[in-house]
């Protein structure tokens, strides 16, 4: 396995460059929705426990999301649409207090994105399943809706308003499977950070494409468990094993 490391510069098959830690810009509108738990469970590699939104009902997150700037400019911007799974690699925990207690990561499921460079950055480096995609956002002052399509056919179409904002950080990891190795990868947000909990104001309507059976599968709930945005940094360190 190819070890990777902040400070390295990675050069991808496409031919571009990045170096560790990443740092990009970019604009998300987020929301965490209660889904059924043994359909989230399934879609977990070895190693990783749902977190529970309630006793019965697992939580998933999903991220509407356009980069305007990769590194130094290493590419051009692109856009993506993540599918989520809230999860832990400490077995069952009480609903929700992995999140609270931040001893909890997100394990990338689906993550299409609108270039090939793009795709290409996320594999090579993080292990993202990143496949290329159409994704259409529409903003306006009060919501943002997302519109993914993918060999044809629409995956889905994702609205959610905007929360107010404030100046904040936050950091964060993800999960994802490299070269057959589990990896945890360091996230930090800053700059004009929302949420607001147990909101109403998220859409979700899955189209034809096969990951929308999955989508409707895991009977995602109408109310949010959260509903969030950023304006600002994402910062991606490097990914790190994590022993089983």
């Amino acid at each position: 396995m190819t070890k990777l490391t902040d400070c390295d510069r990675v050069r991808l098959s496409t031919g571009h460059e990045v170096t560790l830690p990443l740092v990009t810009e970019a604009t998300v509108a987020g929301a965490m929705l209660p889904a059924r738990y043994d359909v989230a469970a399934s879609l977990l590699p070895d190693g990783l426990t749902p977190v529970r939104a309630t006793a019965r009902r697992a939580a998933v997150v999903l991220l509407c999301v356009e980069y305007h700037r990769i590194g130094d400019d290493a590419m051009a911007p692109y856009d993506e649409f993540a599918v989520m799974i809230p999860a832990t690699t400490a077995g069952w925990r009480p609903p929700l207090l992995p999140l609270l207690t931040r001893a909890a990561g997100s394990y990338v499921w689906s993550l299409p994105v609108t270039t090939e460079p793009a795709r290409a950055l996320g594999d090579e480096i993080w292990g993202y399943p990143k496949t290329v995609a159409d994704i259409t956002h529409r903003d306006n002052a009060t919501r943002r809706e997302t519109t993914v399509v993918e060999d044809g056919d629409r995956v889905a179409t994702v609205g959610i308003d905007w929360p107010r904002t404030w100046e904040r950080r936050e950091t964060l990891e993800s999960y994802a499977v490299r070269e057959g190795q589990l990896e945890r990868t360091p996230i930090e947000f800053q700059g004009k950070l929302g949420a607001t909990p147990l909101s109403g104001r998220v859409d979700v309507d899955p189209g034809d494409h096969e990951r929308a059976d999955t989508l409707r599968s895991l009977e995602l709930g109408s109310r949010s468990l959260l509903r969030f945005s950023l304006e600002g940094r994402i910062t991606y360190g490097a990914g790190r094993p994590v022993e089983r």
